[in-house]
């Protein structure tokens, strides 16, 4: 099972860039799910296997990809606008920013959602999905965003949260970026 999440990344990155899981760079989650990597012929059902063609460092990675590459490209550039800050967590003392109402990031996640649901796995955190959603920015030491700051969604990126299965640093497997 790999774990996976998909974040619109507010700070710059680059594909393969690993970082420690406590020093991510600014990001909005849009939707953390568990994936099944299964190779070809393993006897589950018709539809589930992964093709592993030679050479392909992560056919797995580029199989989510793959799917999620319309919707990431549709909604590349789209602005989003931070709103007040609240305090998530079971004692409400995790520092955010909420993101304030979107249609397009709103539909984003939803298609991500629907990506991740085809594929024999999980999603990790369905409280937190379709109207349950709360696009938010969490506070790290010295960066926090003001109310009232425009950004644009332009790093999309799909991170392995548990890199060759350590879990102490994340990986970006997938860029989609606007920027370049």
């Amino acid at each position: 099972m790999r774990n996976l999440i998909v974040v619109a990344f507010l700070e710059p990155v680059t594909a393969g860039m690993e970082f420690p899981r406590e020093d991510w760079p600014l990001h909005i989650t849009l939707v953390k799910f568990d994936v099944v990597d299964q190779p070809l012929g393993d006897g589950g059902p018709p539809g589930d296997a992964v093709e592993q063609p030679p050479g392909d460092g992560d056919p797995l990675a580029a199989r989510v990809a793959g799917l999620m590459d319309a919707p990431i490209g549709a909604a590349l550039g789209s602005a989003v606008t931070i709103g007040a800050e609240a305090g998530f967590g079971r004692r409400g003392t995790i520092p955010v920013s909420l993101v304030e109402p979107s249609p397009a990031l709103q539909a984003l996640h939803e298609a991500l959602v629907e990506a991740a649901r085809s594929l024999p796995g999980r999603i990790s955190t369905p409280g937190y999905t379709g109207t349950g959603y709360r696009p938010h920015v969490s506070h790290r030491p010295g960066k926090a965003l003001r109310a009232g700051e425009q950004l644009a969604l332009d790093r999309i990126a799909l991170v392995d949260m548990a890199p060759d299965g350590g879990h102490a640093t994340r990986r970006v497997l997938r860029l989609w970026d606007a920027t370049l």
